[in-house]
């Protein structure tokens, strides 16, 4: 019987202690992806981790994304080898550490600084968890009631049986 409270309690606690936080940024806030953004002053002072994800809210006729290399970046030029990303809300999960360019493509608004420059982090390297809320919203909130409801399932079970 021990035994079996034991494991029960071990799982039910697990999913709350191997929670990972990811965060969804929204690029550009309330103003989001557009033109007369500073988004080297938005990203300034954030922490992007692999997991993480960019939320880029814009008008397609208006706007587009596209993910470049460093240089494509710095001239602004959109390769033709790459999709248009178009609907009016597009996610990117960032799945890999190090720098990422996105530019829109449309006029010059990628002249006028209408791009993004990150540097993303891998989980291991984010020094610690910020409380839920800070920069976006977190996923962490909703592993910690998980836990809670498992362990009292478990004992529940454990005490009927």
């Amino acid at each position: 019987m021990a035994s079996k409270l034991s494991f029960f309690i071990a799982m039910a606690v697990l999913p709350a202690i191997v929670c990972v936080e990811a965060t969804n940024f929204l690029v550009g806030e309330d103003d989001g992806w557009s033109v007369g953004v500073n988004f080297a002053e938005w990203a300034e002072g954030k922490q992007f981790k692999v997991g993480d994800t960019l939320v880029f809210h814009y008008k397609a006729v208006e706007h587009d994304v596209f993910g470049v290399s460093e240089s494509d970046f710095n001239s602004c030029t959109v390769p033709a080898s790459i999709q248009h990303l178009l609907p009016d809300t597009y996610e990117i999960t960032l799945t890999t550490p190090g720098r990422k360019w996105y530019i829109c493509g449309k006029g010059n608004h990628c002249q006028s600084g209408m791009k993004l420059s990150i540097d993303v982090i891998a989980e291991t390297d984010a020094p610690s968890l910020s409380p839920a809320g800070e920069e976006g919203n977190s996923a962490a909130v909703i592993a910690y009631p998980y836990g809670v409801i498992v362990l009292v399932a478990s004992l529940a079970m454990v005490i009927m049986h």
